[in-house]
């Protein structure tokens, strides 16, 4: 979906499938156990891979204060998803009022929801974004900071003081959160861990399963596995 703004706050969730939203501050990722918030105003893109079932769900602006101020991403339980399924189905309204109320219960659940933000921070200074744009453009690229620097034309020093002043953290973590991401479209797509690990530029599948679990929670395998019963057990 190309970019755009909304003037109520908005959440898509991926029933089945993994979805990214795209703002001017970066890229947040969301797989199928996860829901992505965009306040009212951000310019926003989204991205969906795999067979993906998106729901999308307007918040009314006067609700919106209850929820973060930026955009984000977190977790879905059992209540949350059942709620954000039966907001976003064809069901006719039970009684008046009645998808207001639930509505008010998707909210509170989100308020005592940890932020379990997949996000990738974007450059603003172009001797960063030139190196960013490199590593977009091929995230499995295996050469160093200092490689890209000569390629882009600046010092690894002034690269690596940008990334922790500008991204809010070094260049290996921002490379492997972008790999990360790709790794998360890959699965979706159907992809093995093996052939993931390798088009993402791990040298092997251990390593990558590592990285993806401390980055998202669970493993690869794990992430297919819920995938295949997210499809199963969707609402149509």
């Amino acid at each position: 979906m190309a970019p755009h703004v909304h003037e109520a706050g908005q959440l898509v969730y991926a029933a089945t499938g993994t979805v990214t939203t795209t703002t001017a501050r970066g890229t947040w990722v969301a797989p199928a156990n996860r829901v992505t918030w965009t306040p009212p105003g951000f310019a926003h893109a989204h991205r969906f891979y795999g067979r993906t079932d998106a729901r999308l769900l307007t918040v009314p602006v006067e609700l919106c204060g209850e929820l973060l101020e930026h955009p984000s991403v977190f977790a879905v339980g059992p209540l949350l998803r059942e709620g954000l399924l039966a907001l976003t189905g064809d069901r006719p309204e039970p009684r008046p009022g009645a998808r207001r109320r639930l509505l008010a219960v998707v909210i509170d659940e989100l308020s005592d929801t940890p932020e379990l933000s997949l996000h990738l921070p974007e450059a603003t200074d172009d001797r960063l974004r030139a190196v960013t744009d490199l590593l977009h453009a091929d995230p499995a690229r295996p050469a160093t900071l200092a490689e890209l620097g000569r390629v882009a034309g600046a010092g690894e020093r002034t690269l690596s003081r940008l990334f922790h002043s500008e991204l809010g953290m070094g260049f290996h973590r921002w490379r492997t959160i972008l790999r990360i991401h790709h790794a998360l479209a890959h699965l979706a797509d159907g992809m093995s861990v093996t052939d993931t690990a390798m088009a993402c530029g791990w040298s092997n599948p251990s390593s990558f399963i590592d990285a993806f679990h401390e980055v998202v929670g669970q493993t690869p395998g794990s992430y297919q596995a819920d995938l295949r019963n997210s499809r199963a057990t969707a609402a149509p």
